[in-house]
Parts: structure tokens; sequence; C-alpha cells
């Protein structure tokens, strides 16, 4: 399934990724650090939901509170969550 996130306090603006079951695949993001953001998309490419939360939720970027790894971490929580209702 599509997903598609709006994100806050981060230079992206959005988030796109599939959701099948728990897993993640396919992650892109609208604007921001292009380099980077590719990295970590390729980086958390077929992670469950859980290893990415574990892995990104809580980071910062400079003194925004939020970062695009958070960002991501709360997109595929907020995913998962709806996808199983």
């Amino acid at each position: 399934m599509k997903y598609t996130y709006k994100t806050q306090g981060t230079c992206s603006t959005e988030i796109h990724f599939d959701i099948n079951g728990n897993v993640i695949t396919g992650v892109s993001f609208e604007r921001g650090c292009n380099g980077n953001l590719k990295a970590i998309s390729r980086l958390v490419d077929g992670m469950t939901v859980d290893e990415i939360k574990q892995k990104c939720k809580g980071i910062n970027c400079g003194n925004k509170g939020t970062s695009c790894a958070d960002q991501l971490a709360l997109a595929v929580e907020k995913a998962y969550l709806e996808t199983t209702k």
C-alpha cells in the first residue's frame, strides 16, 4: 500500500513509501537534503516499522526538535497503525 506523510518542522515536506504488513520499501522524500535523504531511503529499504523506529526516532536536526529521520519514524508508525485497524 502506498502512503504519503506530510512532515512537520523539517526541510523535507513529504515522505512517500510502501507499507506491506510491517515492512517498509520505496521510501522517498520531497525536498530536503537530497544526498542524505537518498541514503536514509536506501538504508531503511526492507526494514520493519519497529526497526526504523528503533534507529530513527528521536534524532534531531540542529535545534528543530525533529529531523527527517525522526519524521520517517513517526510516518511509518502512523501508517502501520492506520493499516492494521
